[in-house]
């Protein structure tokens, strides 16, 4: 069983004592909160609070607890999460916020008073591209073999060396690991091409998994053997290949949207009607700083797209009037944090190093800041992170659900909303590809299984149809 770190265990031991006064209670609290921490470690769950509980009630039922032992589970580990805010609100002194006007006024107010803290307050400087933010995941730590830790290790340099996302890390490591218990720690200097082969043909055989899983596990070993243990990889052109459907996208109707926008409170109604009016992927929109508006030409300009890509989209004009009263929201906020002496937003990468004073620039600000203040204990420092992306996550699904719709809505539902959209209105499919952002035409394609012949049109957003 996975072992809780020091530090944390007596943090939530004496946690533990100051809100449980039933003494009789906390050997079983700390008993599946240990539990949980080993769930964590094997099935590495989202970062999502209710997803990690839901997830982990559910292996609980599977190992046939009782409704009793699940909800004595689920109050251990909503103590761990009320520690973790706890800390963070100890860490952190908000200042007095500056009056606002206008339509979101008092979910504004709201929101800067009680929203959103991060989900990550026992290492919060891992939010961040940085050194220390790639030590965020167990995939990285000590695994009881030296060799293939330095393999991981060596893993983790190149992939920074080389700008990789940070998901892309986390899912390659991950790879690595289940590989390594796969050939039972097997040294690393004794693979073979083979053991390649055995490992994806367990999965497609044994395991049943998709193809795209599949695939990401063919592309993670491969650049485990092309760039870390530099052995031949071989062709696998025999391996067993895990079945691939074909995949057609969720559209929502218009009136679909404007349902679930009913339900959506600030900011999330926001940040939803910027994806389906832009096609923005989630992680591009939750990134979004202040100097990305260019409201004079009516031009959104997303830098760092998937790929490292960048590209521009229309602002709807629809949604101008909201989009400058967060301007100003954040202009607000932002003051108030240089007036409390806080060390502004989170840059990424080296450019903290270029630019020294950029992160106290307005220009720099995330235009969805986190409400709660990020600590870098490293520096002493308090900082701003962007909105987590699970918090839209999770404010869609509860939208949705009262929006009672009977379709599978996630985040990027809205993108090929949006793409959907604009073919249905006759638009070239060149320029759909353009605001999408993507390479091949062919990625474009899959939005036109059931769209008639078009005509070209100049680019708009379809919120402004």
């Amino acid at each position: 069983m996975q072992k809780v770190p020091y530090d944390i265990w007596s943090r939530y031991d004496a946690f533990l004592k100051a809100k449980v006064k039933d003494v009789s209670q906390h050997e079983n609290l700390k008993k599946w909160f240990l539990y949980f921490w080993d769930f964590l470690a094997k099935y590495h769950p989202p970062d999502s609070r209710s997803e990690q509980i839901r997830l982990f009630i559910e292996k609980l039922k599977e190992k046939k607890q009782s409704q009793e032992q699940q909800k004595q589970a689920a109050y251990a580990v909503s103590l761990y999460f009320q520690m973790q805010d706890s800390e963070t609100r100890s860490f952190t002194t908000t200042p007095a916020t500056p009056s606002i006007k206008g339509k979101y006024a008092v979910a504004v107010q709201e929101r800067i008073n009680t929203l959103d803290a991060p989900l990550q307050v026992s290492e919060p400087a891992t939010h961040f591209r940085n050194e220390s933010r790639y030590n965020e995941w167990r995939c990285l730590e000590n695994s009881g073999s030296p060799a293939w830790d330095k393999v991981v290790s060596d893993l983790s340099d190149e992939i920074k060396t080389r700008h990789y996302s940070r998901k892309t890390l986390k899912a390659y490591g991950d790879w690595i690991r289940k590989f390594q218990g796969f050939l039972h720690d097997k040294l690393p200097g004794e693979l073979s091409e083979t053991d390649v082969k055995e490992y994806l043909t367990y999965l497609a055989v044994n395991c049943k998994v998709s193809a795209s899983t599949q695939n990401q596990a063919f592309n993670a070993l491969l650049f485990l053997y092309r760039h870390i243990l530099k052995k031949d990889f071989g062709d696998h052109k025999d391996i067993p290949r895990a079945k691939k459907s074909k995949y057609i996208p969720v559209v929502l109707s218009r009136r679909e949207i404007d349902a679930v926008l009913k339900h959506l409170s600030y900011p999330y109604d926001l940040v939803v009607k910027l994806l389906y009016g832009c096609g923005l992927r989630l992680f591009e929109c939750i990134k979004l700083r202040v100097q990305n508006f260019n409201f004079e030409d009516g031009m959104l300009n997303i830098q760092d797209g998937k790929g490292k890509k960048s590209r521009t989209v229309p602002i709807p004009q629809t949604i101008t009037p909201d989009l400058l009263e967060q301007l100003e929201t954040v202009r607000k906020l932002h003051d108030a944090d240089l007036k409390a002496g806080y060390s502004g937003a989170f840059l990424d990468d080296l450019l903290e190093k270029k630019y020294p004073r950029a992160a106290r620039d307005f220009i720099w600000q995330w235009f969805f800041p986190q409400q709660a203040l990020t600590p870098v204990p490293a520096k002493n420092e308090l900082r701003r992170y962007h909105l987590h992306e699970s918090r839209v996550q999770e404010a869609l699904y509860e939208a949705v659900g009262r929006a009672r719709l009977t379709k599978r809505v996630t985040a990027h539902t809205f993108r090929h909303s949006f793409a959907t959209h604009l073919l249905q209105a006759n638009y070239d499919i060149r320029t759909i590809q353009t605001l999408l952002g993507h390479s091949d035409v062919r990625t474009t394609m899959i939005y036109t299984h059931c769209i008639p012949g078009r005509t070209v049109k100049e680019a708009k957003s379809p919120l402004d149809f």
